[in-house]
């Protein structure tokens, strides 16, 4: 029996990136032969075992074979007569498929290391094509590795793989969890162009592929085409190392600007609510986590409101937190402000301009939440008021809150 660091960690530590995550491949073993060394077996699909000390993962050698569409029609053959260089054969990328021994030998059958110097993805073998994650997974690493360039061969392929329907298979578990770790990579926009360019983000995401080539009023926007408005403030969000939920928001804030008539265009008047409703499609389809849909909700309906907010009277601006549930729940609300600054900075030759509306509704937040609403309650109890009586009279005091700390 040998074991072979393989995958993320050798390409990362050839990279110079600490802090990866260890898999192993074993060569000449079987599953009764590692229970017998005290492994604990894990994988459903194929052999995979825990170690009993480290916990890291030591899978078989195995080889694959497709048996039918998507990213589960496939046959895997685990057994001791695998070597590693049929193991590393069924790898998706070249840098992906390098091999390392104890004694820090390496084996690289399909030039991986070269490619890390060329700066290069590319495919290991045309079996790339029979798993069509691949396509997202190789988009997320162009999103984590943004000076890579995708090799013209792959990209051949890649939309030989959409053209054949091979991306309708994905199912929606699997999509989100590729996209939410390219929407988590350094360089987010990277992801959207590689799928855009292989012809898988209209299968994908059709309702942010919808917004290139989309004008907007140039006053506001000088980049001037939606979709790349969008990918601009998802690199801010990355810049800001902004949450998942708040880069979800960036992504779909602005999905209802596909949609405008073309006779309203480019002010996109009503986008908010339009996007609202695509974001909720979006959501359902690909089963987002609940804070992301609540969140992105948030930001799509509000962020004009927000970006407008100096200029909101104390009770336009009570409206506004209200709205966005922000009394009761004033940590998303600090993630809505998050997303509506890099919706800001979005845009081109504006990364770098102020944005006080951010700590404007923060301040104007901790205003409204000091009102005593309980003591309020019991006074105006005691006065004889009930029901819907009562808030009004809470709210009345938050606005007068709101009128001192503005005045200040």
């Amino acid at each position: 029996m040998q074991t072979y660091l393989v995958g993320g960690a050798v390409r990362d530590a050839l990279l110079g990136i600490t802090g990866s995550d260890r898999d192993w491949v074993v060569v000449g073993s079987t599953p009764e032969a590692m229970v017998a060394k005290g492994f604990v077996p894990v994988g459903k699909d194929f052999p995979v075992f825990l170690h009993p000390q480290t916990k890291e993962e030591y899978a078989l050698a195995r080889t694959e074979r497709k048996t039918a569409p998507g990213y589960k029609g496939f046959v895997v053959h685990a057994a001791p007569d695998v070597s590693l260089e049929q193991d590393l054969a069924r790898r998706d990328l070249t840098i992906n498929a390098i091999a390392q021994d104890a004694q820090g030998e390496r084996t690289d059958p399909f030039g991986g290391e070269r490619d890390l110097q060329l700066r290069v993805l590319r495919h290991v073998s045309d079996a790339f094509r029979e798993d069509p994650v691949r396509i997202l997974r190789l988009a997320r690493f162009a999103a984590r590795f943004p000076d890579f360039q995708v090799a013209p061969e792959t990209q051949a392929l890649m939309v030989e793989m959409v053209q054949a329907g091979e991306v309708k298979a994905l199912v929606a578990e699997r999509v989100w969890q590729e996209l939410a770790k390219g929407l988590m990579a350094r360089q987010p926009s990277r992801m959207l162009q590689v799928l855009r360019d292989c012809g898988a983000l209209h299968i994908l995401l059709p309702e942010v592929a919808r917004l290139y080539g989309v004008p907007q009023e140039a006053k506001h926007h000088p980049e001037i085409d939606t979709g790349v408005h969008v990918e601009m403030v998802l690199d801010q969000c990355a810049l800001m190392d902004a949450s998942l939920e708040v880069r979800f928001a960036a992504l779909c804030h602005d999905m209802g600007k596909g949609s405008t008539h073309p006779k309203a265009l480019p002010r996109h008047i009503g986008h908010e609510g339009r996007s609202v409703k695509l974001l909720r499609g979006v959501c359902e389809r690909l089963r987002v986590p609940q804070t992301c849909k609540e969140l992105a909700e948030v930001v799509a309906r509000e962020h004009c409101h927000i970006h407008g907010c100096l200029g909101l009277s104390a009770e336009a601006v009570l409206r506004l937190l209200v709205r966005c549930d922000a009394l009761r729940r004033p940590e998303r609300f600090a993630l809505a402000l998050q997303a509506c600054q890099a919706d800001a900075h979005g845009r081109l030759g504006l990364e770098l301009k102020p944005y006080p509306q951010a700590a404007h509704l923060s301040g104007l937040l901790q205003a409204a939440l000091s009102v005593d609403n309980t003591a309020l309650s019991d006074e105006a109890m005691q006065r004889g008021l009930k029901g819907a009586h009562i808030g009004q009279h809470i709210d009345a005091a938050r606005v007068q809150a709101l009128k001192a700390a503005m005045a200040r």
